[in-house]
């Protein structure tokens, strides 16, 4: 094989290796959803928080005093959503129907653990609405956790993978630990996204009519 032929191999492998790595875009994991509900989902919590927090120029202070104020439950959730973020939540909420969805009930989600299946509801609770939780073993999470080079954040999914009925101001307070840099990446932003905004979106839309 020619010398020039070599290099010119060698130069597309480590763009291969170095590329996904580094920026989170060679694997879009919100293109996993073919509808593209999570793209325009991800947009929608962006728009809503830089209007909330006026801080189109500073993403990263606005992504931090999101995480705080959720951390305290501080945070104003009758002035924050847009109707729009409210209608794509209400959407997934009915979506979220098996084992590789976004969100799945905490029956399954915990019989899956064991390997069990869900218990069947109980008459009495029929008309209740089960807890629905984030599926942290679903591909999307697993994309974004495979992606990041996070170690801290890698570690914050490991564990919410073994037991996932965690509060989100529990997830906010520890994922606000990140440092900037780690908070400014794809991945912990679609995480926030997801698991923080619409996980809480989810069990307030009623309230919005």
């Amino acid at each position: 094989m020619p010398l020039n032929t070599i290099k010119f191999f060698l130069f597309l492998l480590t763009i291969t290796i170095i590329v996904p790595s580094s920026y989170g875009q060679k694997y879009d994991c919100l293109s996993l959803e073919e509808s593209g509900a999570i793209k325009k989902s991800f947009a929608s919590f962006e728009k809503d928080l830089y209007t909330y927090y006026n801080l189109n120029n500073n993403p990263v202070k606005a992504y931090k005093t999101f995480l705080a104020e959720i951390t305290n439950l501080s945070i104003d959730l009758k002035k924050f959503p847009s109707k729009t973020s409210i209608e794509l939540a209400r959407t997934f909420k009915k979506i979220a129907n098996g084992k590789n969805s976004l969100w799945i009930k905490l029956s399954e989600y915990e019989a899956s653990e064991d390997g069990k299946k869900a218990p069947i509801p109980d008459t009495a609770k029929k008309n209740q609405e089960e807890v629905m939780i984030f599926n942290y073993r679903g591909g999307f999470i697993q994309c974004i956790k495979n992606n990041s080079n996070s170690q801290a954040f890698k570690n914050i999914i490991n564990t919410l993978e073994l037991d996932g009925n965690v509060s989100p101001s529990v997830i906010a307070q520890r994922l606000n630990n990140l440092s900037d840099k780690e908070i400014d990446t794809y991945e912990v932003k679609k995480f926030i996204a997801f698991d923080i905004y619409y996980s809480i979106l989810m069990v307030i839309e009623k309230a919005f009519g």
